[in-house]
């Protein structure tokens, strides 16, 4: 049995999918097990689902009782290590055999991103704890480009990253690669970074947007002072929230980004673009006025 924590989050629901399309036995562990989880249709398979809250011990020892592997993932926050750290040993005392952890990139004692030194110190948490277990730090999620979608709707798109590339990866991928790593033995400690093909700049993103809405999406280029204070006070994120997505844009301008090959070798094929999945969710990104089945003038999509 693998247990899968946050099982209605974009990466663990996309383990979730990723699992059941192997045949795998899954539990869902969910703070909501009487809501449905997405993606679950009564005709397609099903998962075990039961009720797991991180800050609640009591509720992990009943959903890691008779599971030998787990999936960890949780929202990024104040008391991730913490709360991380407290599921990985009640993980390895409830029988848990292996445990495949969501990471991020730059997960280093000095990193200036302080998420990433939470994971890093949750990372060597599993190292001391002796658990056999495998890190995975995906970068830039494609999916979280959907936040965005109203902005971009009206033609703008907002950073602070200059024309640094940022590596993109879609979390169907990440899935896949935490499923093989839950199923095979030869996938074990890492750390993998999980990329898509291609690093893409901001004005690159607004170019690719612009071809596939068919209307013009243009990059605005913030100061990081400036973008902390949109996210706070325009796009209402809380202010570690805010400073954290800060903190990854400038990281990308230290740092610049380029692509991997992991995704590609663990599943033997290349990893799904960007511009494969701009084209999927196009309606997501154009003018509520605007058409979304077919070209202006007539022709399909």
């Amino acid at each position: 049995m693998i247990a899968v924590m946050g099982a209605t989050g974009a990466t663990g629901n996309a383990v979730l999918h990723s699992l059941l399309a192997l045949g795998a036995p899954v539990r869902a562990l969910t703070r909501t097990p009487h809501n449905p989880i997405p993606g679950i249709t009564a005709h397609g398979p099903r998962p075990e689902v039961r009720y797991a809250d991180a800050a609640d011990a009591g509720s992990l020892r009943t959903a890691f009782e008779g599971a030998s592997r787990l999936f960890l993932a949780m929202a990024n926050g104040p008391a991730q290590v913490e709360l991380e750290s407290r599921a990985i040993d009640i993980a390895a005392r409830s029988g848990i055999e292996h445990i495949v952890k969501i990471s991020a990139p730059a997960a280093e004692p000095d990193s200036p991103v302080a998420v990433s030194r939470g994971h890093h110190a949750v990372e060597q948490h599993l190292r001391t704890l002796g658990v056999s277990h495998t890190v995975l730090r995906p970068y830039a999620f494609m999916q979280n480009l959907l936040r965005s979608a109203p902005g971009i709707a009206r033609g703008v798109i907002l950073g602070a990253m200059g024309d640094a590339p940022c590596n993109y990866v879609d979390c169907r991928d990440i899935g896949d690669v935490a499923a093989a790593a839950l199923t095979r033995p030869d996938i074990t400690t890492g750390p993998y970074v999980l990329t898509g093909p291609e690093a893409v700049s901001y004005p690159e993103l607004a170019q690719r947007l612009s071809v596939v809405t068919w209307h013009r999406v243009s990059y605005v280029r913030l100061t990081p002072e400036e973008f902390r204070e949109h996210l706070v006070h325009r796009a209402h994120m809380p202010a570690w929230l805010a400073e954290h997505v800060t903190e990854i844009q400038q990281l990308a301008v230290a740092r610049p980004e380029s692509p991997t090959d992991t995704v590609a070798r663990i599943l033997g094929r290349p990893p799904r673009t960007l511009d494969a999945f701009l084209h999927e969710t196009r309606h997501r990104f154009r003018p509520q006025a605007a058409d979304p089945g077919s070209r202006p003038g007539g022709g399909a999509a």
